[in-house]
């Protein structure tokens, strides 16, 4: 919305948007802050949280018991002793298979709980993105909000599901084992934990890294979706100017700059498995040569030996874990940070009180002034006066600031200076949904959803009956041509190609009819019909818009002759006024318009 604002953004990329050129990754924030500002989503799932915590508990203690127990049945064998053998055999059994029970709930609770935690952080963003300013919406890439909803939001839900229960058990599974290699025998055990100097080393060379690429991929990722989403919004205006060949060459280019981006991020994340697995086998050779020397020295038994060895493998299993599972752990703190990005935003403004409970109409825009862009102003010193009852028309060149005038009366933007008056009250204290039901808008972008007829032409008032439907349908002449649609008002609409560019903008007249608005705003609202239809829908407004104040902008003078009051608009300010016989008398702007639609003239 808006000719003038569209003209100035042409011009100006703000931060955050996408554009052909100079594509800006967002700048990270701290991952640790990040991290922490995520755990606070698990504070809902106590009870999962705590059960889960509870089953990883008990299969680390099975797991750090069960080596032990393997070396008391090999310190048996050795020493001939094949009395407490079956008893210590008995045992092992009962723990690996408390173990692989355990091991089963780990993996079911990791489920429920991401799932649970992720559907409330789609709640959370989905409720600000409605609510997000319609100025963060026009100056943002559609795509690149949609990724944050669902690839980062699923990255980080396959994080929660996989890594959570890892990261704890693994903290874990690495003190037990520490304590038990301790009590076993504390210098084989201090001499086995020297690789963690090694583990420690590597993974924080490696993690530097990996979270720069794992950004700027998701960045990436963002910015790919905005150009499919826009790509096929726009399929049309491709095909008709032959530009697929251009755009898929500017697909192919940020698809080989998120190409890039992948594999430098996979082979860094892949990296760190065989790493710790190289550290490992080194703490394996140390266990061997001292663990040998010390049994030759009757410090240990072979048991011990071999536990140790398990201990090892057991000790390094949780590090390596950890370690494969780093760069997920890195794509969803990075997903976090674009989730968190929006979610930080601004609400939209509704502040207000008061409401629109009998009003009569009257609007008064009183010296307001407004940009979309600093320094590019785009409403100057605006006056008007709108009587109640009134039908107003606002006509101009594109970019005169006409629909701007609609966005600040429907408070879509606020103004810089000056005041909006309805009823002698500023707008900025009537509460923006009361002000927002008492006003009905049809713009010349049609928007319908994928839903039936029915629902459609109810969005605007849910209460209202099927006999004011249909009324209201009447009287937008599209009663007929929906009851010929497959099933009537229960047709569902599934895109633009199931009804005409037409069709739909009767729909979205019919539902602003069934509205009852005290206000009523027509944006180029029968651009899209041919002039038979539109005549019938002038006849059919008539009887609407008597008693309401109705402004109606349209480039099309023969849709505005009737007005009670039509304003000319040129570069944000008014240059003419007055009905359609003063402003033809007066040979001005307005004449030169008429003129040349109807005369042929040049202006």
């Amino acid at each position: 919305m808006g000719e003038q604002r569209e003209q100035s953004m042409s011009n100006y990329k703000l931060p955050g948007m996408r554009g052909p050129r100079n594509r800006q990754v967002e700048k990270p924030q701290e991952g640790f802050k990040t991290l922490r500002r995520l755990v606070l989503y698990f504070a809902g799932e106590r009870r999962v949280v705590l059960f889960l915590f509870f089953v990883v508990f008990v299969v680390v203690i099975a797991s750090v018991y069960a080596p032990r127990l393997q070396s008391d049945a090999i310190d048996s064998i050795s020493a001939r002793d094949f009395g407490a053998l079956p008893a210590t055999l008995l045992v092992m059994l009962a723990v690996y298979a408390v173990q692989s029970v355990g091991t089963f709930l780990q993996s079911r609770e990791s489920a429920v709980l991401s799932q649970r935690v992720v559907k409330r952080m789609r709640e959370d963003l989905f409720d600000c993105v409605v609510n997000l300013p319609v100025s963060y919406i026009d100056s943002h890439s559609h795509g690149d909000i949609m990724s944050r909803m669902t690839n980062d939001v699923e990255n980080i839900s396959n994080t929660v599901s996989q890594s959570l229960s890892s990261l704890f058990s693994g903290v874990l599974t690495v003190i037990g084992t520490v304590a038990m290699m301790l009590w076993l025998c504390p210098p084989l055990a201090l001499l086995s934990c020297t690789t963690v100097i090694l583990t420690v080393t590597a993974t924080k060379f490696l993690s530097g890294a990996m979270r720069t690429f794992y950004r700027r991929r998701q960045a990436l990722l963002g910015a790919l979706n905005g150009t499919v989403e826009e790509m096929v919004g726009g399929c049309r205006t491709v095909a008709a100017y032959g530009r697929q060949e251009a755009v898929t060459a500017s697909f192919d280019r940020t698809a080989d700059e998120l190409t890039r981006a992948g594999i430098f991020a996979e082979i860094l994340g892949g990296s760190m498995g065989p790493v710790m697995n190289v550290i490992n086998n080194v703490g394996f050779v140390i266990i061997a040569a001292f663990g040998g020397y010390f049994a030759v020295h009757g410090v240990i038994s072979i048991g011990i030996i071999s536990a140790f060895i398990v201990y090892a493998k057991q000790f390094g299993r949780p590090i390596d874990e950890i370690a494969q599972i780093y760069g997920q752990i890195q794509t969803a703190v990075a997903g976090a940070e674009r989730v968190f990005a929006i979610i930080d935003e601004a609400r939209e403004d509704k502040s207000g009180s008061g409401t629109m409970e009998g009003a009569k109409g009257v609007i008064n825009f009183r010296g307001v002034n407004f940009s979309y862009l600093p320094g590019q102003q785009v409403l100057h010193d605006f006056d008007l006066e709108v009587r109640a009852g009134h039908k107003i028309a606002l006509v101009g060149a594109t970019g005169s600031g006409k629909t701007t005038v609609v966005n600040l009366l429907m408070r879509f933007y606020d103004v810089d200076s000056g005041e909006i008056l309805i009823d002698g009250v500023n707008i900025r204290d009537i509460d923006c949904r009361s002000l927002r039901e008492n006003t009905a808008i049809v713009l010349q972008d049609t928007v319908l959803f994928a839903d039936t007829v029915r629902n459609n032409l109810k969005y605007g008032r849910q209460d209202a009956t099927d006999e004011e439907m249909e009324e209201a349908a009447r009287m937008s002449n599209c009663h007929d041509m929906i009851l010929r649609l497959r099933d009537g008002y229960d047709t569902l609409l599934t895109g633009e190609g199931s009804l005409s560019q037409g069709q739909r903008q009767l729909l979205a007249i019919a539902r602003a009819f069934l509205a009852q608005p005290k206000i009523l705003i027509l944006d180029e609202a029968t651009s899209s019909v041919d002039t038979r239809t539109e005549k019938r829908i002038q006849d059919a407004m008539v009887k609407l818009m008597e008693n309401r104040t109705s402004l109606i902008i349209a480039h099309r003078l023969s849709t505005i002759r009737d007005a009670d009051y039509i304003v000319v608009m040129d570069r944000g300010r008014i240059i003419e006024a007055g009905n359609h016989e003063e402003l033809i008398a007066a040979r001005g702007k307005y004449y030169e318009l008429y003129m040349t639609q109807f005369a042929g003239s040049a202006t």
